[in-house]
């Protein structure tokens, strides 16, 4: 049952409400209603992250991702009585910042999430499906806004709907030999072991690089990829020398289409679009894996100053 909390008294955010094993990942730290289906989650953002990285003297926009991920179950237990153990399936993800208000100052930042919930469907007395929209503010200027649907589903629902999958030791232990990682800051990382991505036939076909115990994405056994280890592949993907850099992801529209399986590749293909209308580079990622998309990603990327 979700905890009893008057509205608007904050509230400590207990950490298995983040989904996340290390207390030093979390983000969210307090949450508290606003009104019948909307809230507010506070996060205290790090100064130094070891995979969230700071670059160009911007916080990495995927921090501010993580930041929602996480308070998409904050809600779901705390306002909407679903219970530990059940799974949150991501359907889309829609978000859009101003790389100006990612400026790291003299001071730690602190990011507010102001969420509305709507369109939110039942199983019985708890929630099956919830639509939201965030906006993301730090000082009271507007950072960012996102929009997002997910569905939950019971274990034993989850169970029925993935087979053999949801053994997560036997899915590790299938999973694919880590393969060499594709060129660091091409993709736009620095460090080998954070690049998602290995090379493959051509300049903008890449295979997804899951390893299965980097501490941030695979912040605890699960059995398949993670949804922000295939935000983080787009975003990767997007890097290629035919776009200006330095550059920072400004948008991206995700639609999540199926699991990424542990035990089979699962290629990556980027395509250039048409710019925006204020002339920012726009790429299209899809993943795919036996025989289907697994993801379609449209990211938008504006030069930095």
């Amino acid at each position: 049952m979700a905890l009893p909390v008057e509205q608007g008294v904050p509230t400590v955010v207990p950490q298995e409400w983040t989904h996340k094993a290390n207390a030093k990942e979390v983000l969210c730290d307090r949450w508290w209603r606003t009104g019948p289906d909307s809230f507010t989650v506070t996060a205290p953002w790090p100064e130094v992250h070891g995979f969230y990285l700071t670059r160009h003297g911007l916080y990495d926009p995927l921090l501010l991702d993580e930041t929602i991920r996480q308070a998409l179950p904050v809600i779901s237990h705390a306002a909407y009585d679903v219970p530990l153990g059940h799974q949150l399936i991501w359907h889309d993800f829609h978000w859009a910042l101003c790389p100006d208000a990612l400026a790291i100052g003299e001071t730690p930042v602190g990011i507010e999430l102001r969420i509305t919930c709507s369109h939110v469907t039942y199983r019985g007395a708890r929630a099956a499906g919830v639509s939201l929209r965030v906006e993301a503010l730090h000082d009271g200027v507007s950072l960012g806004s996102a929009r997002t649907r997910y569905g939950i589903q019971s274990r034993a629902v989850y169970e029925r709907l993935r087979g053999r999958c949801t053994d997560v030791a036997a899915a590790n232990a299938r999973a694919l030999p880590l393969p060499s990682p594709a060129p660091a800051v091409p993709a736009g990382r620095e460090n080998f072991d954070d690049v998602v991505l290995c090379c493959a036939d051509s300049a903008n076909r890449w295979q997804l690089r899951v390893d299965t115990a980097h501490p941030v994405l695979f912040n605890h056994p699960v059995d398949h990829a993670p949804d922000m280890l295939l935000l983080e592949a787009a975003r990767q993907a997007a890097h290629t020398p035919a776009h200006p850099r330095p550059v920072v992801v400004a948008a991206m529209d995700m639609v999540f289409t199926r699991d990424a399986e542990l035990d089979a590749p699962c290629c990556l293909k980027a395509e250039t679009l048409p710019d925006d209308l204020v002339g920012r580079a726009r790429v299209r990622v899809v993943g795919h894996q036996i025989g289907d998309d697994v993801f379609t990603s449209v990211l938008t990327l504006a030069t930095v100053g």
